[in-house]
């Protein structure tokens, strides 16, 4: 290893991304908490990753909000959060801060700029990093394996390739109280909303899918957040049977309850589909961006993932869905 767990007592991960990018980097953080189970492990993150700790306390202690910078797009730069982050890092140095955001490009240079510790990751290809400490930025690979191919560069043993997604049992039990119709049904999820509309499916395919379930005698929810309230209503007023439009009233671990009892999974490439692999629900895994060996689920038994930038069939998306249900 090339930081002894003995001298190794303060490590952050800097990731500051949204949800499956997060759920993504779970088996480096389970290895990184086995490599070093007695160090403090913090998240450098946005504002809701907060709550992402609290549900992966096993593996991580503390958070702290990373306040943006120049040139990440995911949040905008406020300049005077950004200097008391920097007064709260050099006041309280790591052993070590992993950079997990990307290919470091932009946050190679602002992590070491910190001088809040030694930095370990990514760096992106002709910019030579310390190759000790770093490795090339992964490409054509899965996000999962990316991420374990730095723990791995470290020195740090891998303890598996699954996802996790804890669901807590008073999620499940608040889950069933809002929603008593759920109990001794058999449900299919549909998920139509993702960050971007350039990542959602047509509604009215799954509009069409939603219908084909339902046509088996499936009851069939819509899911997604209040910001997705107009997709998911148009989904529902194009079907032809009835649905459960459950848009804006489950919180995240409801909606990873609401998946762990699903027999089925139909969404983008988004956040919600790496719970369903977690949780080990089947799913039809609709990629819009032409990353599906990067974001597809590892287990092609369970998932199916269409790259629809190279195979846009319906007929294909709905022999899948027959396919994934004949199984359930």
């Amino acid at each position: 290893m090339k930081f002894l767990p003995e001298t190794t007592k303060r490590i952050a991960i800097f990731r500051a991304l949204q949800l499956g990018d997060m759920l993504c980097a779970v088996p480096a953080f389970r290895a990184l908490r086995a490599a070093y189970p007695d160090s403090e492990i913090t998240l450098l993150g946005l504002p809701w990753a907060e709550s992402f700790c609290t549900r992966f306390s096993e593996y991580l202690d503390h958070f702290v909000h990373f306040p943006g910078f120049p040139g990440l797009p995911e949040q905008r730069f406020d300049k005077q959060h950004w200097q008391e982050f920097v007064c709260q890092m050099r006041a309280e140095p790591f052993d070590l801060i992993l950079q997990m955001q990307g290919n470091g490009s932009v946050v190679n240079t602002m992590l070491a700029d910190l001088q809040a510790g030694p930095v370990a990751g990514f760096h992106s290809k002709g910019s030579y990093s310390d190759k000790n400490l770093f490795i090339e930025y992964p490409v054509g690979t899965s996000e999962i394996s990316r991420h374990l191919e730095l723990i791995e560069h470290l020195g740090i043993n891998v303890q598996g390739y699954e996802l996790e997604f804890p669901v807590l049992q008073i999620e499940n039990t608040t889950l069933h109280r809002k929603h008593p119709f759920l109990e001794g049904r058999s449900y299919i999820c549909i998920h139509p909303g993702s960050r971007g509309s350039w990542r959602q499916w047509p509604a009215s395919h799954f509009a069409l899918l939603a219908d084909y379930c339902a046509g088996l005698g499936y009851l069939v929810l819509i899911t997604g957040t209040e910001e997705e309230a107009f997709i998911t209503g148009q989904v529902v007023e194009l079907m032809d049977y009835p649905a459960m439009d459950l848009t804006g009233k489950t919180s995240l671990g409801e909606i990873g309850a609401l998946i762990e009892g699903a027999k089925l999974l139909i969404s983008n490439c988004t956040g919600v589909s790496h719970i369903a692999a977690a949780l080990q629900t089947p799913s039809i895994v609709i990629s819009m961006d032409g990353e599906p060996e990067r974001w597809g689920p590892l287990n092609k038994d369970l998932h199916t993932m269409i790259d629809w930038t190279k195979r846009p069939d319906f007929e294909f998306a709905e022999l899948a869905t027959r396919d994934m249900l004949l199984k359930a």
